[in-house]
């Protein structure tokens, strides 16, 4: 999140061509396999049992900026952990890498290590809009909150979608925040200019919401990590594909191109899990998740927020309890290596969807943020030709003390 101080212009130097756009496709479909391990089924946060996705998006008007009326670029996604969370609490984390945002409530979370709400995601100017609207839809749900239980601190993160949208006009309304939240759903998770993502734009590229997941194998059985990003950073130059300098490659067709210079942008990620860990445990992880956004090109910029939120699905907190001492799962920290290494690939993959799913996108004053350009990356690729490989379990060794893959894969490298 900065301030929005660069000079308007009537029109971009670069506007979006009268012709269909072309069809987009999320990364993998390119032929890019980020890292070493497998996906879930939808490659998605939704890979994690019990974990659903919503979006509201409101996309109206163009041309010149009027406070009030528009263009609006802009919308809310919700993120539930599961479909009660205000009675069964999940086990929560959190980390920040540059605190140039807000994740209004991650300070309870931080200290209580728990999660009891909703999580939203939309544009910096309506956060209070958003968690006005989550508490008036859990009281109505769970009457009992303020009286005989505990109030709620609602969990909404923010980026600055300001380049695009009439952000002073605070257009996300309650019944968007109500839309989302009733429309969560797991399964396939929709990508790009949709939900809080609608505005964003990433090293330069219409940008937005991210998502993907992987599946981690250990002798104690497998488990799954979902990265879910509203992304919404980054320089043009910056930007990496799997380690190639893709931004820089594909700039020359973009030197028109009227670009944010003032907004640094930011990014939120929300990381879930069905792997038993404690609170401590996420934190870490989500450190891992700050790896994984370096891996495209951010450098954390003085006006950017990179905040992370994570939770397992495995450990809950209940708020009804017959007795006083709660049983818990918890996973060694020493088998968390192969988790940190999911997490990493995860989260890169999560950003490249967003980039590779957004389409063109313009907004106040004509400004413009273009797609990233799919059949100059593939030549780049074919190019490249990036040699794929992935962890087996034919690969593992199977020993009592339970080591993780990522032990072993020195060993599986020299082969």
């Amino acid at each position: 999140m900065a301030e929005n101080n660069q000079t308007n212009s009537d029109e971009s130097a670069l506007t979006p061509e009268t012709v269909p756009a072309p069809p987009r496709c999320r990364v993998r479909d390119l032929g890019v396999n980020i890292g070493f391990f497998s996906p879930g089924k939808f490659n998605a946060i939704t890979d994690v049992a019990g974990v659903k996705v919503g979006h509201a998006t409101i996309i109206e008007g163009d041309g010149r900026l009027v406070i009030g009326k528009g263009p609006i670029r802009t919308g809310v996604t919700a993120i539930l952990p599961n479909d009660n969370i205000f009675y069964d609490r999940v086990v929560g984390g959190g980390f920040v890498l540059n605190g140039a945002g807000e994740v209004s409530g991650f300070t309870q979370v931080m200290e209580w290590g728990m999660i009891e709400t909703p999580i939203l995601l939309t544009n910096t100017l309506s956060v209070g809009t958003c968690s006005e609207a989550v508490v008036k839809y859990m009281v109505k749900r769970y009457p009992g909150i303020g009286q005989e239980h505990d109030v709620i601190i609602p969990l909404v993160g923010e980026c600055d979608d300001s380049w695009l949208n009439d952000i002073a006009g605070r257009h996300v309304k309650e019944e968007h925040v109500q839309q989302a939240i009733e429309n969560a759903k797991s399964g396939p998770v929709a990508e790009g200019n949709v939900g809080g993502g609608v505005g964003m734009v990433t090293c330069d590229f219409s940008g937005g919401i991210g998502t993907a997941s992987r599946r981690v194998s250990l002798v104690v059985g497998t488990f799954t990590v979902g990265v879910l990003v509203m992304s919404n950073f980054g320089r043009m130059n910056d930007l990496r594909l799997d380690g190639i300098p893709i931004g820089r490659m594909v700039a020359g067709r973009f030197e028109r191109l009227t670009k944010r210079e003032t907004i640094d942008g930011s990014i939120i990620a929300v990381l879930a899990t069905d792997a038993p860990l404690m609170s401590h445990q996420l934190d870490r992880m989500c450190k891992r998740v700050a790896l994984g956004i370096g891996r495209t090109g951010s450098y954390a910029a003085h006006g950017s927020g990179e905040i992370i939120l994570a939770f397992t699905t495995a450990n809950k907190i209940p708020r009804q309890r017959k007795k006083e001492i709660i049983d818990m799962k918890v996973m060694p920290d020493d088998l968390l290596d192969s988790f940190y290494r999911a997490v990493i690939e995860a989260t890169e993959e999560a950003i490249l969807n967003a980039l590779c799913m957004a389409n063109d996108m313009s907004g106040i004053y004509r400004r413009f943020a273009p797609a990233l350009p799919l059949d100059d990356v593939r030549q780049v690729l074919n190019t490249y030709q990036i040699p794929q490989t992935k962890i087996k379990k034919a690969d593992l060794v199977d020993k009592s003390d339970q080591t993780s893959i990522m032990q072993q894969v020195g060993t599986i490298l020299k082969k």
